[in-house]
């Protein structure tokens, strides 16, 4: 009886072939090079797998920086488009006959502007920074005055002398106020 040894291998997809070492095992030379040529090929379809994921990893790569890049060239589009609104009542103003408009009338426009434009301001999250009779906060309001006023407690803001505004949770400007010392 002869001894016979088992050894086992993975093919290209991946199935488990057993190969028996005795009657059947390959003693030419003819077979074993026929056994190198077929690992080559498995080796090779292993190189080019690799070499497709990471071209594929490559062109995910370039997509995801083009995406990036128009995303930051057009993302003041909504903001603007909705201002546009705002941009045409202006021109409408500045084009309106000079013999005809009366001071109110032209208040009136503005103040229509500009409360259509602050209703786009704070859709996109924009919010004006409350001062006057609020704690001063280093955070949110800049000191340009400091008084001594008696009418308000310390370091209460008691003027604000340029509106500040908060973008979402961010301050973009801070307030310029007159603070009681």
């Amino acid at each position: 009886m002869s001894e016979e040894k088992t050894t086992v291998d993975v093919d290209q997809n991946n199935e488990t072939v057993e190969e028996q070492n005795g009657e059947n095992a390959p003693t030419e030379a003819g077979d074993l090079a026929a056994e190198v040529e077929r690992l080559k090929a498995v080796a090779d379809d292993f190189q080019n797998r690799y070499l497709r994921a990471m071209a594929d990893m490559e062109n995910i790569r370039k997509r995801m920086r083009k995406e990036q890049e128009d995303l930051a060239q057009y993302a003041s589009l909504k903001v603007i488009s909705e201002l546009l609104p705002a941009l045409d009542n202006f021109e409408r103003a500045l084009a309106a006959d000079k013999d005809s408009t009366t001071v109110e009338s032209l208040l009136q426009g503005v103040g229509m502007v500009h409360r259509q434009m602050a209703q786009v301001f704070e859709k996109e999250g924009l919010v004006a920074i409350e001062a006057v009779g609020k704690p001063f906060d280093p955070h949110l309001h800049q000191a340009v005055m400091q008084v001594e006023d008696s009418n308000y407690e310390s370091g209460v803001v008691i003027e604000e002398f340029q509106k500040g505004y908060l973008f979402k949770d961010r301050v973009i400007r801070p307030s310029m106020v007159k603070v009681n010392s």
